[in-house]
């Protein structure tokens, strides 16, 4: 998985960077074939916009904007949005191949 963290008129301190790479492992525990995640951070008049551009293959990418006063605030809801999409997908593609009615054999009453 290739990951990408940018700020633009933002400082980026170690720690609030291993914030957002952590949460970004955590969205490994959805199974999905995550290959890339940019991560934009960038100054707005009112406050921070963060977003998230997760690139899954064999499916439409999960891009998330969250603008907030505060820097962390923003990341924190920006992740909590990003995994309920990721969640969502995971178990929408899980339900799609449980065994339909159209596969089920029927049994010949004697």
């Amino acid at each position: 998985m290739n990951v990408q963290i940018h700020a633009k008129d933002v400082s980026l301190h170690t720690n609030t960077r291993s914030h957002i790479e952590a949460a970004i492992e955590a969205f490994k525990k959805y199974s999905l074939d995550i290959t890339t995640v940019n991560v934009n951070l960038r100054s707005e008049k009112k406050g921070v916009s963060v977003e998230f551009d997760i690139h899954i293959a064999h499916a439409q990418p999960v891009v998330i904007n969250q603008s907030d006063e505060d820097l962390d605030t923003a990341i924190d809801l920006a992740i909590e949005r990003a995994t309920k999409a990721l969640r969502r997908l995971h178990d929408r593609i899980v339900s799609h191949k449980a065994a339909s009615i159209k596969d089920m054999e029927v049994v010949a009453e004697e």
